[in-house]
């Protein structure tokens, strides 16, 4: 059995602003209309032999995983939540140990959940490949033949053909070189971009890992006796899982062992890594631009303009990114794409929001959007799905005013339920318990009003909920 292990972790800083920490790139449709998550599982349907997935994730994201699982008819064999990230060898580990109780040995193939491939064929073709390698007890990577001289990939070695045929012993794994050694590189032929796709069998990985990493086996192994099911999530156990050391599959095992193989994949494949990036794999016009939203352009070439709530006009310019989202606007030279998260740094330092939130933030109930806001009050369209409900809830700091425009709700205030039609409203004071709820078959949208003395986020008081938050 072959069980796809998908890392979804990560929060893509380099393609800010459409990217941010509560809702980051592998969870957006950058290409197409499916989120970049969803493509990653998709992709795998034709392929014989591949079970239901592990998705890797964690706590902030894990609501909206499971809803784009369901609604591409996927069920995963497990969504797994890191209390803290220990990058990918605790994750892949605690993966493996998961996948054993379901498998004598399964076979573990592993994918970050942000990558495009253009064409599966040549990958199914890498994967049968690896996969009668790790049937054999081989530790498999994928290593990606280079288009151009890149510095910021790692890059593997390429050793001895094994058993004649396409795969090589890895020689060895050296860091993101610098731009002339990079183009030696790949002038050389001898090397590859390291991708993190993997495949090896569950007990073999846990193996090398007990051998050159043992207290990562420890810990993950505790992690997920201790785990406990919660709803459609898996939690690892936050005491071990904690306890774990940091430490990449790379580091950890794949440089170190001798049962390692590389796979040359050439299929088309692209990290997403930097808006730079999007431009080369998206669609262009006739002046090679990549457009999208209300774009307008005269004398523009070359270049990346992205909108979603308003107009771009675009004189003149040539290889710039130009990314307008509700509460930003990134414009940058598409050869300093790799340079965005320096700013995603500023804004942490300076504790914006616009580090970590859109002015859509998404629930596992639906989601709001503000719309304005001031010293004393904010006003915020929210969105119920059908049969969905928020917590029974309190505020110590303001009261809310909510004005239906779509759909019907039943509104718990302290002892009373009140239903409420388009156009009708009411009034939540401070301190009272209420409740949000949506009976019906269409999505539910209201207009909130909220004033007080403090209006965080964090002013709630759940008495109960159905996500278990």
């Amino acid at each position: 059995m072959v069980i796809p292990v998908i890392l979804a972790g990560g929060s893509g800083t380099r393609l800010w602003p459409l990217s941010r920490e509560l809702h980051p790139k592998q969870l957006i449709g950058l290409i197409d209309e499916y989120t970049m998550l969803q493509n990653t599982v998709l992709r795998l349907a034709g392929f014989e032999g591949v079970g239901r997935p592990i998705v890797i994730c964690n706590e902030n994201h894990r609501f909206m995983v499971a809803e784009q699982l369901r609604s591409i008819g996927i069920d995963p064999l497990a969504i797994m939540l890191e209390p803290v990230g220990r990058n990918t060898a605790p994750a892949l580990a605690a993966a493996a140990c998961k996948a054993l109780e379901i498998d004598e040995n399964p076979t573990l193939l592993v994918l970050p959940a942000d990558h495009t491939i253009a064409h599966t064929d040549k990958l199914y073709d890498a994967m049968r490949e690896g996969l009668a390698l790790a049937e054999s007890g081989r530790l498999i990577t994928f290593g990606i033949v280079p288009e151009s001289a890149e510095t910021g990939y790692g890059y593997i070695r390429k050793g001895a053909p094994v058993n004649g045929g396409d795969a090589v012993i890895i020689d060895r794994f050296v860091e993101k070189p610098d731009l002339d050694t990079a183009k030696a590189y790949v002038d050389s032929g001898d090397y590859c971009w390291n991708s993190g796709m993997f495949m090896f069998g569950s007990r073999e990985v846990l193996g090398e890992l007990e051998r050159f990493a043992p207290e990562i086996v420890t810990s993950c192994r505790e992690a997920v006796a201790k785990g406990a099911a919660d709803l459609d999530f898996f939690r690892l156990d936050s005491n071990a899982f904690s306890a774990c050391p940091e430490d990449s599959i790379d580091y950890a095992v794949m440089e170190k062992t001798d049962k390692g193989v590389m796979i040359a994949l050439s299929a088309g494949w692209n990290d997403v890594g930097s808006w730079d990036a999007i431009w080369h794999i998206g669609k262009k016009d006739e002046n090679g631009n990549v457009v999208k939203g209300d774009v307008i352009t005269h004398d523009v070439s070359s270049s990346l303009l992205q909108g979603e709530s308003r107009m771009i006009a675009a004189v003149g310019i040539e290889d710039m990114i130009v990314v307008e989202t509700k509460d930003a606007v990134l414009v940058a030279p598409r050869d300093r794409g790799q340079d965005v998260k320096k700013i995603v740094s500023q804004l942490k330092a300076d504790t914006r929001p616009e580090a970590q939130l859109h002015t859509v933030v998404y629930r596992p109930w639906g989601s709001y959007e503000g719309i304005d806001n001031a010293d004393r009050f904010q006003v915020k369209r929210i969105t119920v799905k059908p049969g969905a409900e928020l917590s029974l809830q309190k505020h110590f700091h303001r009261a809310e005013h909510w004005v239906v425009v779509r759909g019907t709700a039943i509104v718990t205030r302290d002892e009373e339920k009140i239903l409420l039609k388009e156009d009708e409203s009411t009034y939540i004071s401070l301190g009272t318990v209420h409740r949000l709820e949506n009976p019906g078959k269409i999505p539910l949208e209201l207009i909130e009003v909220q004033s007080g003395s403090y209006l965080g986020e964090d002013d709630i008081v759940r008495l109960e909920d159905n996500y278990g938050r």
